[in-house]
């Protein structure tokens, strides 16, 4: 049956959550089971043992307020689709969580949902292995795939009335998980049909996912057809998080970084930008020649740099290593050093190259692309000034 489904076709599925309840009690009292759980059952127990959870009592669920509930859901993408996953839920409890396994979203028979009630199975609880043991959705979250359980292969005794059946769902664009999707109900009502049926669900959510990128790209594309029609040169049009929505003269990637207003941004094929704010979107063109950024490194007190170009000046502070790095890399001046050389600079020794790596790749995350790599050195079109005390 493999590590997903939690019966086979035609299980007498009283025996069976019989023979489970044998299985969990011996395995969490020290005791030789009649059988070894599923693979995936057992590595979840040994996780919840070591976390020091009580199978005998409902572990607490610690439920978020629900103004944070509701803040949760608009904020989540989730919200695009959950409408299309919760009609899934016809005659049974179908929940849909965030990325960390809060309950955001419920429907179900009301006879159901009052029995999720008195587990607490309800909004805003945290359904992860950490509060509530061995489940489908906390399960899920750990596992990376799709869970089912059955009965007592739930950790907590207080699940074994029921049975569980989770499926990630994923950013299609990213992979990134954003949330599980999960069906639940009385165990001895378990279908072996109920995996297909959640299994599809989210793969046409996830579809839909992408038809809402499409669309709000295209609309990105639209709007800025004023400016793309009027600005000479290469550019590219991009969305709050980087996605292309519109390119021209230069080939590039389906995503760029995140703009930021005033950030300096190193776009592979056209070098160092600086984004311009559109209605919707951003406007993202090669800083050119003729543009200098200035940018004031201020060592008098804790390290800050300031960046001035053609947009409104930003600060943001530095830890003392990227400090050091920024001033190392104005010192050595435009051939700029290697990773190996950075590290004797800075360690003594060509041995921390990996540290090196680490450290700029920190620091370009924090000033964007006044630092271009290979080798590494102040970007063309960036001056400069370090204030010492």
């Amino acid at each position: 049956m493999g590590d997903f489904g939690a019966v086979r076709p035609g299980t007498d599925l009283s025996r069976h959550a019989r023979e489970l309840r044998r299985v969990h009690d011996a395995v969490l009292t020290g005791g030789r089971p009649p059988h070894r759980p599923r693979a995936l059952v057992e590595r979840s127990w040994s996780r919840v043992i070591g976390l020091g959870l009580d199978p005998a009592r409902a572990n607490a669920r610690d439920p978020v307020p629900f103004d944070d509930v509701e803040r949760l859901r608009r904020e989540s993408p989730l919200a695009l689709i959950v409408d299309d996953l919760l009609r899934l839920a016809d005659g049974f409890l179908l929940v849909v969580t965030g990325a960390d396994g809060v309950i955001l979203w419920r429907v179900g028979p009301t006879a159901l949902l009052h029995r999720a009630d008195v587990l607490g199975f309800t909004e805003g609880a945290h359904w992860t292995e950490a509060a509530v043991g061995t489940n489908a959705i906390g399960t899920a979250l750990v596992e990376a795939a799709p869970v089912q359980l059955f009965s007592a292969e739930h950790f907590e005794q207080a699940q074994h009335a029921w049975y569980c059946t989770a499926h990630p769902v994923h950013d299609p664009r990213t992979g990134e998980m954003l949330g599980i999707v999960d069906v639940s109900g009385p165990a001895l009502t378990l279908h072996p049909a109920i995996e297909a049926l959640v299994a599809m669900g989210v793969r046409l959510a996830e579809a839909q996912l992408w038809r809402h990128h499409a669309d709000r790209l295209e609309r990105l594309r639209r709007s800025a057809a004023h400016v793309t029609a009027t600005v000479a040169g290469p550019h590219l049009i991009v969305d709050e998080q980087g996605w292309v929505a519109a390119a021209s003269g230069v080939a590039v990637r389906d995503r760029i970084g995140a703009p930021r207003e005033g950030t300096a941004l190193g776009v592979p094929g056209l070098g160092l930008c600086l984004p311009e704010r559109l209605a919707e979107g951003w406007l993202v063109r090669p800083a050119g020649p003729h543009v200098t950024i200035h940018a004031t490194l201020d060592l008098r007190a804790a390290p800050v740099v300031e960046v001035r170009g053609e947009a409104e000046p930003w600060r943001t502070p530095l830890t003392r290593r990227h400090a050091e790095i920024l001033t190392l890399l104005w010192t050595c001046g435009p051939n700029g050093l290697t990773a190996g050389q950075m590290s004797r600079f800075l360690f003594g020794d060509a041995d921390h190259v990996v540290t090196v790596r680490a450290e700029v790749s920190r620091l370009r995350r924090a000033i964007g692309a006044l630092v271009a790599t290979n080798p590494y050195r102040l970007a063309t079109g960036v001056s400069l000034t370090v204030l010492r005390a």
